[in-house]
């Protein structure tokens, strides 16, 4: 089994009646050398120990918090059967108030990570020195017309999950969901998959392993994807910007060209100071399959160059 060379630290924050659990590395507190508190901001289905192989490629030693987003990892759900996206944007908020009050962060975020903190970004300009974006790509652009249908469909899938019918898959082991992951992600070595597995996923009292994500996280959104609301968010955004991409081509796959990287980039010229990199012979969870590549790119990113550049 993968072992970090950077073993992480536990704390639980209560935040809107909800315990969130933060993943600690480095001080306690920016080492006053000019490095500000690093904030990672993992995906949706999955948890903050995903940005473990990348802290261990880090070649400096600086103060990291990365939190479970609320109904992911080790942080609570709360009676939900729902979730809202700007919760993640207050959530984050007060989380910073409480571990970097007054204090300006770097913030890393990957796939839906990434699409909060360029929102974050864009919300709370004053709160973010420098942003890098793993793949937060957004989600196709959408209609006013489709807002009935929309509504209508998140209605039966609120119904369908109280019945139910919206489960995650559970495993008779730690190695069972070890092999989803490398399923999903063929490009993820079997060390790495047994160490994720561990933080993934928990045994039940029947002891079959159970996935930490709240099933109620796939349920629609009833709201719509507006791009034009998002457009302005990123206009606001005053840190320089690091948006990298891998050079497999997910949003592809996922969208069948409802939704192209070059929309996608299109989008990015709205950011003042956006840059954008790539990371080669990797997938969407490019921080599992190159972290010596992302790691790279974020401390001469956040580290090396000169702000709004």
């Amino acid at each position: 089994m993968y072992q970090p060379a950077r073993p992480s630290r536990s704390s639980t924050l209560t935040v809107r009646q909800l315990s969130h659990h933060i993943r600690h590395w480095g001080p306690d507190k920016a080492n006053g050398n000019g490095d500000t508190t690093l904030v990672l901001l993992h995906g949706w289905m999955d948890v903050s120990a995903s940005y473990q192989f990348t802290v261990d490629a880090m070649q400096r030693q600086r103060r990291i918090i990365a939190p479970d987003w609320r109904g992911f990892g080790l942080s609570s759900n709360g009676p939900a059967d729902h979730y809202v996206f700007a919760d993640y944007l207050a959530d984050l908020d007060l989380v910073l108030d409480h571990y970097a009050p007054g204090e300006v962060v770097d913030l890393v975020g990957h796939s839906m990570g990434g699409n909060v903190a360029m929102m974050y970004a864009g919300v709370r300009p004053d709160r973010v020195r420098r942003l890098v974006n793993l793949e937060g790509f957004g989600m196709p652009a959408t209609r006013p017309a489709q807002a009935p249908t929309r509504y209508a469909q998140w209605i039966d899938e609120i119904k369908q999950l109280h019945a139910g019918d919206k489960t995650l898959k559970s495993y008779d082991s730690a190695d069972g969901v070890a092999q989803r992951l490398m399923k999903t992600n063929p490009r993820l070595s079997a060390d790495k998959a047994q160490w994720l597995a561990q933080h993934w996923a928990r045994p039940n009292t029947q002891g079959q392993w159970e996935i930490l994500g709240d099933p109620a996280h796939k349920i629609t959104s009833a709201q719509l994807f507006r791009l034009d609301e998002l457009l302005a968010i990123y206009q606001r955004i005053t840190a320089p910007v690091l948006a990298v991409e891998a050079d497999s081509n997910s949003l592809s796959q996922w969208w069948q060209g409802r939704y192209d990287l070059a929309q996608y980039h299109q989008r990015l010229g709205h950011v003042p100071h956006c840059r954008q990199a790539v990371v080669t012979g990797a997938g969407h969870m490019l921080h599992h399959d190159q972290p010596q590549q992302v790691a790279r790119l974020i401390e001469e990113f956040l580290v090396c160059c000169p702000a709004n550049t």
